[in-house]
C-alpha cells in the first residue's frame, strides 16, 4: 500500500492499539480493487473522475436558486480546495464544518476532503459548549461555517482557541466568505494522493446513550460503503433525485445525500426551507425526486400530507424508493406508509462507527416485522454473552463485520465495541431460519419484567396503532417486585387529552395486540419526546425521567 500523505499524525497517533481494531473484509471483487488500489482520494473518485463515467454534464447539486453539473460542482470544489491550500492547512489537518444541508455545506465538505484534510462536519443546533467539547477534542485550527450559524462557533472558539480561523459560507456578498476567495482561485488542483488508510472525516455519533465519541473513516471506508449497500441494495441510477432530512453531518445524511448519489451518477435536492411534513410532501412532486430518505417518525406524519399532496395533484409523485433508517422502524409505520404511497419502505440498520448501513434488504424482499438480511460484503450473527452465535430464534447481541469497522479516536470505549475482531453496535437482535433479523431493542435498553425479556420496539409498535397515539418511547423502570416494569410515554394526536380512562385503553389495546405481559403498567403523557437532531429517540433521557 502506499505510504500515508497526511503528515499530521495527530489522528493516526490516537486510532487504537492494533489488537482493538475490527477484522476488516474486503469479500468481493470491487472491494478487493479498492485494498490493492495504491492511492484512493474518495473526492477524486467520485467527483474528479465523473467525467470518465460520462457524468460531467449531469446535475448533481439543486436548489431552488441553482443547480450544477458534476464539471461545475469540481471546478467549485477546486476553488475552495485552493482556499484552504492558501490557509496553511496541511494533509491530516482538522477542518470543522458547520452548516445545514445545502449546496454550500456539500461544496465546503467536498473541498476538505479532496485536499487531504480531515473533515469534522457537525450539527447546525450544537450550542457554544457542544461545539467546544468537538473542538477541544478534535483541534481544528479552521473551521468553515455557515454565515448564518457563526454566533455559537464564535463564542466556543473564545474557549477553544485551538480553533484560529472561522471562515464563513453561503455568503456571496461578504468578500471575506469562502465563496468570494474562491471566486479568485484558477480551479486547477489535483487531489490529495492519500492512501486508502488516510483519513477522510471525523464523524461524533450522535448522543443516544450519552458522551459522544469520535469515529474514524478513511477513504476506503467510504468508497467501500459504496460497494456495498448502495450496490446490493439501494441500486440507485443516474436519473435518480434524491432528497431527504438527515443532516451531512450525520453519516446516514452524509452517504445517502451525497456520497451514494455521487457513486450512482445521480442527484441531491436541497431545499432553502426546513423540512416539515407538508414541505417535504410538496416538494417530493414539484422537484421529480425519486429517492427520499428520512427517519420513521417523519415517515408517519408524512403519509398523510402525502395523500393531501396527491388528491391534489393531476398525476402521482415519481417517487419509487423510500429508505428509513436512524432508528427501528415500527411495522404499524410501514403499513401506514404503503398504504399512503403503495410504496414499501427500504428498512435498514447501520451505524456511525461502520459508516453507514449492513443490514438491510431491498423493497421486494421484504419481511414484515424484520429490518433485513446482512448486507453482502458483510457477515452478522446473533451471539450470547460470550460471543458464541445463539440458534436461530434466540435473542442476543449484533455481532458484525466487514469492510467497514470501528475505529474510535483516543477513547477507551473501543474495547467494548470490537472483540476478537467483531464490531458489537450494541444492538439485540433476533435471527429467523431464513436469515432475517428482527430487531428487538438496544441490548442496554432490553426490559427483564417478573422474569420475561420485553423489547420496547415490539411495545412502541403496539401503540403506535392505537388511533390516538402519535409518538412514544417505552423504557423499563426499576420496580422493587417485578424487577422492571413497563413505562410508555405517549405523545397524543392534534385535539387529545391523556387521561386515566385513556391509560386504560391503551393498555388493553395493547394487550389484545402482543402477549398480554408486555403492556406499560404505567402510560404518561407528555407534549414532545427528547430525540437527537437526527430524529433517534433518546432513551436514556426517558429513564433520567
Amino acid at each position: 500500500m502506499s505510504p500515508s500523505a497526511q503528515t499530521d499524525r495527530f489522528v493516526h497517533d490516537q486510532l487504537p492499539p492494533l489488537e482493538q481494531w475490527p477484522e476488516l473484509l474486503y469479500s468481493t471483487p470491487e472491494l478487493q480493487a479498492l485494498q490493492q488500489a495504491p492511492h484512493l482520494n474518495l473526492v477524486r473518485e467520485l467527483l474528479d473522475r465523473a467525467a470518465e463515467k460520462g457524468f460531467a454534464d449531469r446535475p448533481l447539486l439543486r436548489s431552488p436558486a441553482r443547480t450544477l453539473s458534476y464539471a461545475q460542482t469540481r471546478e467549485q470544489v477546486d476553488r475552495m480546495a485552493q482556499v484552504l491550500q492558501d490557509l496553511g492547512l496541511l494533509p491530516g489537518n482538522r477542518v470543522l464544518l458547520r452548516g445545514g444541508n445545502s449546496i454550500a455545506m456539500a461544496l465546503a465538505w467536498l473541498a476538505v476532503v479532496k485536499c487531504g484534510l480531515i473533515a469534522v462536519a457537525t450539527m447546525p443546533l450544537l450550542r457554544a459548549k457542544e461545539l467546544g467539547e468537538i473542538i477541544a477534542k478534535a483541534e481544528p485550527a479552521v473551521a468553515l461555517c455557515d454565515a448564518k450559524l457563526l454566533q455559537e462557533l464564535q463564542l466556543a472558539q473564545v474557549q477553544q482557541p485551538v480553533l484560529k480561523t472561522i471562515v464563513p459560507f453561503n455568503d456571496d456578498a461578504n468578500p471575506a466568505s469562502l465563496e468570494s476567495l474562491a471566486a479568485g482561485k484558477s480551479g486547477l488542483i489535483s487531489a490529495c494522493p492519500t492512501a486508502g488508510d488516510d483519513i477522510a472525516l471525523l464523524v461524533f455519533t450522535s448522543g443516544t446513550t450519552g458522551k459522544p465519541k469520535a469515529a474514524v473513516s478513511t477513504h476506503r471506508d467510504v468508497l467501500a460503503a459504496c460497494e456495498t449497500w448502495p450496490r446490493h441494495v439501494l441500486q440507485a441510477r443516474a436519473d435518480d433525485i434524491v432528497m431527504g432530512s438527515p443532516p451531512l453531518a450525520f453519516s446516514f445524511g452524509l452517504g445517502g445525500l451525497l456520497i451514494f448519489p455521487m457513486w450512482a451518477g445521480a442527484s441531491v435536492y436541497f431545499p432553502d426551507i426546513p423540512y416539515t411534513p407538508q414541505a417535504m410532501a410538496r416538494l417530493i412532486f414539484d422537484t421529480g425526486a425519486t429517492i427520499c430518505y428520512t427517519a420513521p417518525t417523519f415517515y408517519r406524519q408524512l403519509a398523510s400530507c402525502m395523500q393531501v399532496e396527491a388528491a391534489q395533484r393531476a398525476s402521482p409523485s415519481a417517487l419509487r424508493l423510500c429508505v428509513s433508517a436512524g432508528e427501528g422502524l415500527p411495522d404499524a409505520t410501514r403499513q401506514l406508509w404503503k398504504e399512503a404511497t403503495g410504496i414499501e419502505l427500504l428498512d435498514g440498520i447501520g451505524a456511525t462507527e461502520m459508516f453507514h448501513i449492513f443490514v438491510s434488504s431491498p423493497p421486494d424482499a421484504v419481511r414484515r416485522g424484520a429490518i433485513g438480511r446482512v448486507v453482502p460484503g458483510y457477515v452478522a450473527k446473533v451471539v450470547d454473552e460470550q460471543g458464541q452465535e445463539l440458534p436461530r430464534g434466540g435473542v442476543g447481541r449484533l455481532a458484525v463485520k466487514g469492510p467497514t469497522g470501528c475505529r474510535y479516536m483516543g477513547d477507551a470505549r473501543q474495547g467494548g465495541y470490537v472483540q476478537a475482531g467483531w464490531n458489537y453496535p450494541g444492538d439485540a437482535f433476533l435471527q429467523d431460519v431464513d436469515g432475517y433479523f428482527f430487531y428487538q431493542s438496544r441490548a442496554d435498553d432490553m426490559i427483564i419484567t417478573a422474569g420475561y425479556n420485553v423489547g420496547a420496539p415490539e411495545v412502541e409498535d403496539a401503540l403506535l396503532r392505537h388511533p390516538a397515539v402519535a409518538e412514544c418511547g417505552v423504557i423499563g423502570r426499576p420496580d422493587e417486585a417485578r424487577g422492571m416494569i413497563v413505562k410508555a410515554f405517549c405523545v397524543l394526536k392534534s385535539g387529545l387529552h391523556g387521561d386515566a380512562a385513556l391509560v386504560t385503553e391503551l393498555q388493553d389495546h395493547v394487550k389484545a395486540s402482543i402477549a398480554p405481559f408486555k403492556y406499560p403498567r404505567e402510560i404518561e403523557f407528555v407534549p414532545s419526546l427528547p430525540r437527537t437532531e437526527t430524529g433517534k429517540l433518546q432513551r436514556f433521557k426517558l429513564k433520567q425521567l
